[in-house]
């Protein structure tokens, strides 16, 4: 029998947090037309409200840098988030911050914590979810491009995963696929349902036009990623002649409408100069980007390109790149991360649930977006069922996967992790075309790891790095 129904701990908002709500609705309402009266004076009492609205969830000394950055007129945080508040319609900004403030931060990190240490097991703060398997592109060395139309998740479906999430304490969902704006009409219905989450869609912007966008800002909680991969050139050369064009106009569309978007970058070793030229960063600002989320391209599927892996030279640029970037003088006004190089910052890897898991559309529940394995599907286990069961835990009793949190992914960096865990636990391969097994898709890894371990140790060794452990990782006793 499915299991799309709610269970004793899915519930909606109960009639205090639509209180709750309400209240920092209005609080939010003061406080943005409080900025727009005197950015200049005003966004450092903005921080200071902001402190005392989320307690002591996050370290004092977050606030301290906030504030030294409001302070100076020409750190490159204070231009973007003045750059946000100009550019993005009210009712995005409004709802995102209550989504990801309220929702996410306050009510959602105490709760994720706690069901951590009820559960003895990883509770994600974000969850990934592919609407459908159908895409419009064929992207080289995607493997959604070799699922075709087959598969797609009910709306009851979707709404299940996400009721069952916030029960979780989850408040943060990504759409990816296939192409996930094949179904925004009930991805714009799901938003409106639950209003109190924030949502995103990495999307290829084909499918984006007038209507959207109204709805979009109707809604107020649905931001967008925009595949897109340097010049003209390196991009058409992967996604196809006209993607380009095509992401540009959708920029000026989104731009001209105020809604709050990106861009996703699958770096490989074909494009890394051309997606962190200057050019290219500074055409995406000028085109009202306000962040960039770049993703090493993995070696998965049957049509995997292993020689598109960045070699490590190129992992040692992106390192750099940055660092560079986000630095509060030398940086530009779009945040940028990158889930690999950037490991150092939420203590290595974050699958398995420990920050996310993945849900392909066919209801499969994998540790991420990248590994396509699993013991759980959505029509036969609850999401805290998936997190209990053997794949999940193996994740979460294994995690870190390496102490250099340079080299954070099981099977990228350490595919002997990914090996052992897949045979110990027994968890199938989710690929929706030709199934492979785990030795298949290691050994596409095996020569990138050992060349990126003496590397990565020697930048490990000599740059100094944060201790997030507190914060970001598993909170549990044994850790």
């Amino acid at each position: 029998m499915s299991v799309i129904r709610a269970d004793s701990r899915v519930r909606s908002m109960t009639l205090k947090q639509k209180i709750r709500r309400a209240l920092a609705g209005k609080a939010v309402d003061r406080l943005l037309d409080y900025v727009d009266k005197n950015p200049d004076e005003n966004l450092l009492k903005l921080v200071d409200k902001v402190e005392k609205l989320t307690g002591d969830i996050y370290p004092k000394v977050n606030f301290k840098r906030f504030r030294e950055g409001a302070a100076d007129k020409d750190n490159v945080w204070r231009r973007l988030l003045l750059s946000v508040f100009s550019d993005v319609d009210r009712r995005i900004v409004k709802n995102m911050l209550l989504a990801l403030g309220l929702g996410g931060a306050y009510e959602g990190t105490k709760t994720v914590r706690e069901n951590r240490e009820k559960y003895n097991c990883n509770i994600p703060w974000i969850i990934l979810l592919d609407p459908t398997s159908a895409c419009n592109l064929r992207c080289k060395g995607c493997w959604s491009a070799e699922y075709g139309h087959h598969q797609s998740l009910s709306y009851e479906e979707l709404d299940s995963i996400v009721t069952q999430g916030k029960a979780l304490g989850t408040h943060f969902y990504m759409f990816t696929g296939g192409e996930p704006l094949i179904r925004k009409d009930d991805i714009i219905k799901l938003c409106e349902k639950h209003n109190d989450c924030a949502f995103l869609a990495y999307t290829n912007a084909t499918l984006i036009d007038q209507k959207l966008c109204d709805e979009v800002l109707r809604v107020g909680n649905l931001i967008f990623a925009i595949s897109i991969e340097g010049s003209r050139e390196s991009n058409d050369s992967r996604r196809g002649e006209g993607s380009y064009e095509k992401s540009i106009q959708v920029m000026d569309l989104l731009r001209e409408n105020k809604c709050l978007f990106g861009i996703s970058v699958c770096y490989t070793r074909e494009n890394v100069d051309a997606v962190t030229s200057e050019d290219f960063v500074d055409l995406m600002i000028s085109k009202g980007c306000k962040f960039g989320l770049y993703f090493n391209y993995m070696p998965i599927g049957q049509n995997a390109v292993e020689e598109l892996i960045p070699s490590p030279e190129q992992r040692t640029h992106m390192y750099s790149w940055l660092r560079k970037m986000r630095n509060s003088a030398t940086g530009k006004p779009m945040f940028v991360m990158d889930f690999q190089d950037d490991g150092e910052f939420v203590g290595g890897c974050i699958a398995g649930g420990r920050n996310y898991f993945h849900i392909n559309s066919a209801g499969d529940i994998e540790p991420c977006v990248f590994i396509h394995f699993s013991d759980s599907n959505i029509r036969t286990h609850t999401l805290l069922q998936a997190l209990k069961n053997p794949l999940f835990q193996a994740f979460y009793h294994n995690q870190p996967f390496n102490e250099n949190h340079l080299r954070p992914c099981p099977m990228l960096e350490n595919p002997q992790c990914l090996r052992s865990i897949i045979k110990e636990t027994g968890a199938k391969s989710t690929d929706l075309i030709a199934p492979e097994d785990v030795d298949t898709v290691c050994a596409r890894c095996d020569r990138f790891a050992g060349e990126w371990a003496p590397q990565a140790e020697k930048l490990w060794q000599e740059n100094p790095h944060p201790n997030p452990k507190t914060q970001y990782y598993k909170d549990r006793k044994d850790s």
